[in-house]
C-alpha cells in the first residue's frame, strides 16, 4: 500500500499511521505528534465547553421568564381579587339602593311615632334595617355636622349670625354608604356665615 501524505489547512502535514488506524501530524515548529485522537479530544472538549456555556445561558433566560411569569401571574391574581371585590360591593350596592326608599319610610315612620314598640309594623321595620346593617349599609349626615361638598348635597343655604364656618343646620334626606361605596348623599339645608 502506497503512503499518502495529505496536508492540512494550517499546512501540517498528515500521514497516515503504520496500522492505518491513526493519522498522524507532524508540526514542523515542534517535535510533538498529535494524534487523530487528541485532536477529535480537544475538539470535543471544546464543544462540551460551550456546550455548558449555552445550557448555562438557557437556564438563565428561562429562569428570567419564570420569575417574569411568576409575577405577571401574581398581579393577575392580586388584580383578579381587587376586582371581584369592587363587583361584590357594586352588586350589593345595587340591591340595597332599593332598600333605601323603605328605609326613609321607616324613618319618617319613627319621627311621628307611627312605629310603637311590639307592633307588627315595629317589628317589619326592625326586620329591614337588619338586613341593611348586615350587609355593611351605615347612614350618615346628622345636624350640627361640618359641611362636607363631597358627602352632602346643600339643597338649601340659611345665613346664620355666629356661624364661622358651614355647617349642617338640618338633614332632609339620610345619605347612605355600603364600606366606601357612597350609595345616596346626605341631603342638607346648610347654615352659613351671615355677612
Amino acid at each position: 500500500m502506497t503512503e499518502k501524505n495529505f496536508e492540512d489547512p494550517q499546512g501540517d502535514e498528515v500521514r497516515p499511521d503504520d496500522e492505518g488506524s491513526e493519522a498522524q501530524v507532524s508540526d514542523p515548529e515542534s517535535q510533538d505528534e498529535l494524534t487523530v485522537d487528541d485532536i477529535l479530544g480537544a475538539a470535543q472538549n471544546a464543544d462540551a465547553a460551550a456546550e455548558d456555556a449555552v445550557i448555562a445561558d438557557l437556564e438563565s433566560a428561562l429562569l428570567v421568564d419564570l420569575k417574569r411569569l411568576q409575577a405577571e401571574y401574581a398581579n393577575y391574581r392580586r388584580r383578579t381579587e381587587e376586582q371581584r371585590e369592587r363587583e361584590i360591593e357594586r352588586a350589593k350596592g345595587e340591591a340595597v339602593k332599593g332598600l333605601l326608599p323603605v328605609l326613609d319610610d321607616l324613618d319618617r315612620a319613627t319621627k311621628h311615632g307611627d312605629l310603637v314598640e311590639g307592633t307588627a309594623f315595629a317589628a317589619i321595620g326592625d326586620k329591614v334595617r337588619g338586613v341593611a346593617e348586615r350587609l355593611g349599609v351605615t347612614s350618615y349626615g346628622e345636624a350640627g355636622e361640618a359641611f362636607d361638598p363631597q358627602q352632602h348635597e346643600a339643597i338649601f343655604q340659611a345665613p346664620t349670625p355666629g356661624v364661622t364656618e358651614p355647617t349642617i343646620l338640618e338633614v332632609v334626606e339620610v345619605g347612605y354608604r355600603l364600606g366606601s361605596v357612597e350609595l345616596r348623599p346626605a341631603k342638607v339645608v346648610v347654615a352659613v356665615p351671615a355677612e
